[in-house]
């Protein structure tokens, strides 16, 4: 399965993310991270990073992922917008409160469990 998770905010706060992310024993177990850029715009020399892919396995546990998003969140001091797209699915995760943690783990479990097995 893979999730990919945009911040808006600088890219800064992307790696942030992901650093973050990669010191989560439950989501190192059962997924790896990367970081991906945007095609350079004309003119530019290099992409600008853009999202943190996650692919995971069987093991994956959407609380845990989550759980450390909402954490990482409280931690920054301009409360970034963090969008999680799973497929045609896209979460927003906005305040981090407990009911919105909640709502965005359910939406991830049930567009898990909609996926058709071996895809």
């Amino acid at each position: 399965m893979r999730i990919d998770v945009r911040v808006e905010a600088e890219a800064d706060e992307l790696r942030s993310l992901h650093q973050w992310l990669g010191t989560d024993r439950e989501i190192r177990r059962s997924s790896s991270l990367t970081l991906q850029e945007q095609p350079p715009e004309p003119g530019h020399m290099g992409g600008l990073l853009d999202v943190i892919q996650l692919v995971t396995d069987n093991g994956w546990s959407a609380a845990s992922f989550v759980v450390a998003l909402a954490a990482w969140k409280r931690t920054r001091p301009q409360d970034p917008r963090i969008e999680i797209r799973r497929g045609d699915t896209v979460i927003v995760l906005t305040q981090g409160s407990d009911a919105e943690i909640e709502r965005v783990i359910r939406a991830l479990e049930t567009s898990t469990e909609d996926e058709a097995p071996g895809t």
